[in-house]
């Protein structure tokens, strides 16, 4: 049964895609998103130690980015691997 579970498994290999330029547009527009996402759900921005030009991030602390950007590069690399996996990049 176990064989079975693993041959099923290893039948849908995922595409992936070496880096180019569409790769990179797209993981920056995750990114942006991800951090206007965080700008109008996040309570307290500003805690913490702040940026050098927080007016470019929305008045954002370094912590406010940090973990907009992480989730940005969450929701990128499964955008990258679903529009590889459609065939679009």
């Amino acid at each position: 049964m176990i064989s079975s579970i693993l041959l099923a498994a290893t039948a849908n290999q995922v595409t992936t895609v070496s880096w180019s330029p569409k790769i990179a547009v797209v993981m920056i527009i995750c990114n942006i998103i991800a951090i206007a996402i965080g700008k109008f759900t996040i309570q307290k921005q500003n805690v913490g130690p702040s940026l050098p030009s927080p007016e470019m991030f929305g008045g954002m602390s370094l912590g406010a980015l940090l973990g907009t950007t992480s989730l940005g590069h969450v929701i990128g690399a499964g955008v990258i691997l679903g529009l590889a996996n459609v065939g679009v990049l």
